[in-house]
């Protein structure tokens, strides 16, 4: 691939697979080994960046930090950066994800991710791997016909944010259908709607009267089913996929390009992000940025009650810890805290609700190359995927695994971690509507964050700034800036914000409620339910009969 840098070639984790484009990795999703697709390395960007970079919108920052990833023999810089602004045309903020004041005081900021079309994170991601996977299979497909048309099959289960962003990412797309699971009645009813009201062609949305451990179980037999596989041509969206990664990315270099031309931002002084994880794909993007030659002073990962990464940032060890029964009831149903894996504890974060964190494997990989890396490039790549199998190996077999001292280090020089639990995070919602600090901010774009001089946080967004009062106490202004990452809108976990402001004088969620969510339960829905008890076969009958086949010739 003489045409690529070692940036736009992919590997996986797990060293069983080299040598990879980027439309292969974004299409596999998974390498056949079982591990995780990452670039050959790191790119870094031009040390005079600041010059120009600084002064770019959104998009152009996106263009260009995609193209240090994608080849232009794969996708052309035209055609890319066509992609680019189609992606983010639907976003309601002029910036799309823009950079608020929430304590001027305390040099702490939030970034807004939730403008996009679902009000979440995840549109920021998948509204682009929407567009990639069309313009791949629309490519592909040029000048052939009816049944010689390849066509892709996305499925998914979803406990609700997910399913709704890859839905409204992939709706009306061409040679692309979806189909996303979920068990009914538990996700949460604006989840439920933002799914069940999209009745574009292509989208298919099954409700089944199970857990959601069982939609993950009829998608794993999906994929390893021969027959369902001999006929379309299966794919995933979920959070493994590099491209969800790599468009996460430009909001950590939009962030901290915009508090650089602030006139509180002074030469020398630092900047941490603090970001609520759960599967770590949002904080990993900004170790790829801070790895790319961003100023980032710290990571610092921010978790609710599920808590396996901060156990391994204090101890070294990742250790599944599954609780059960009264251990694990918790959450509110209304918000969807019953729609998760099994073993988990409900909290009133549900989006951050997870025993394994998937994308952790890639850090793992990068800390291995660093520690135990020796001889040729090629040997380093080796060792490092035999480390991070054995220690995926181990993880299966026994539901845990310890690091050297030495790999904990290495973690330690870029992350921090915090946990927070659902009663520091009902605090963290009140605390900081009430502080109606004077410089605090609301960006243009979305209504429903403020009331009464007062910022509106959700429970995910409440995780990641409880951690960021507790890293300012250790990095303190005026020298360290803190950036919150705002995952979601309120109106999408209602519940748990009115827990926390329900007694707080002249407020009244209605009043801040978003134009878009009023209306939404009375739209036409397309739904299919489908029985546990049908089982496979079942499945793939609704398969056949509702979702185009791909082409035998593809």
């Amino acid at each position: 691939m003489s045409s690529h840098t070692a940036a736009q070639r992919y590997l996986s984790t797990r060293g069983g697979s080299y040598g990879f484009g980027f439309e292969e990795v974004v299409l596999k999703g998974l390498a056949s080994d079982g591990g995780l697709f990452i670039p050959e390395e790191i790119p870094t960007i031009p040390q005079d960046w600041g010059q120009d970079w600084l002064d770019w919108s959104f998009q152009d920052l996106a263009f260009r930090i995609f193209a240090l990833y994608i080849s232009p023999s794969e996708i052309p810089s035209d055609d890319l950066r066509k992609i680019v602004h189609k992606s983010y045309s639907s976003f309601r903020a002029p910036d799309i994800t823009p950079l608020v004041t929430l304590d001027q005081d305390k040099q702490l900021y939030l970034l807004e991710l939730f403008h996009g079309p679902t009000f979440a994170f995840k549109d920021v991601a998948l509204q682009f791997l929407g567009f990639l996977l069309e313009y791949f299979l629309v490519r592909r497909n040029e000048h052939k016909e009816g049944s010689q048309r390849e066509h892709l099959t996305v499925i998914g289960a979803t406990s609700g944010d997910t399913g709704s962003a890859a839905i409204h990412g992939l709706r009306g797309k061409k040679d692309l259908s979806i189909m996303i699971m979920f068990p009914k009645g538990k996700v949460s009813p604006v989840q439920e709607a933002q799914m069940t009201t999209v009745t574009d062609p292509n989208v298919h949305n099954v409700a089944v009267d199970g857990s959601f451990d069982d939609c993950q179980d009829f998608v794993k037999a999906l994929f390893g089913d021969s027959d369902i596989n001999r006929t379309h041509k299966l794919a995933a969206v979920n959070s493994i996929n590099m491209a969800r990664i790599l468009a996460q990315i430009t909001y950590y270099f939009f962030a901290y390009a915009t508090l650089v031309k602030s006139e509180g931002f002074k030469k020398g002084d630092k900047v941490r992000f603090v970001t609520p994880t759960g599967n770590f794909g949002d904080v990993l993007a900004g170790y790829f940025a801070k790895a790319m030659g961003l100023e980032i002073e710290r990571l610092v990962i921010s978790t609710n009650e599920n808590d396996i990464l901060h156990r391994f940032w204090r101890s070294g060890y990742y250790e599944k810890k599954p609780v059960h029964g009264q251990e694990a009831d918790g959450g509110i149903a209304e918000d969807g805290s019953k729609a998760h894996e099994d073993g988990v504890r409900e909290t009133l974060s549900p989006a951050m609700d997870i025993l394994v964190s998937s994308n952790f494997e890639r850090l793992l990989w990068f800390l291995a190359f660093q520690v135990y890396g020796k001889g040729s490039l090629e040997e380093q790549r080796k060792i490092a995927g035999q480390r991070v199998k054995s220690w995926l190996d181990e993880l299966k077999a026994s539901g845990g695994f310890g690091v050297e001292a030495a790999i904990l280090e290495a973690a330690k020089a870029d992350f921090e971690s915090e946990r927070v639990s659902d009663k520091e995070t009902v605090a963290t919602i009140k605390n900081t509507y009430l502080s109606k600090c004077p410089a605090a901010q609301t960006s243009k774009g979305t209504k429903g964050t403020a009331s009464n001089g007062g910022y509106i946080l959700d429970p995910h967004s409440a995780i990641g700034v409880a951690a960021a009062q507790r890293s300012i106490a250790r990095a303190s202004p005026p020298k360290t800036h803190h950036i919150a990452l705002a995952t979601a809108h309120p109106a999408k976990f209602s519940n748990a914000v009115e827990m926390a402001l329900k007694e707080e004088s002249g407020f009244d969620f209605k009043d801040v409620l978003p134009e878009e969510f009023i209306g939404l339960d009375e739209l036409p829905r397309r739904v299919t339910d489908v029985k546990k008890s049908d089982g496979l076969e079942g499945l793939k009958s609704f398969i056949r009969k509702r979702v185009p086949a791909t082409s035998t010739h593809a």
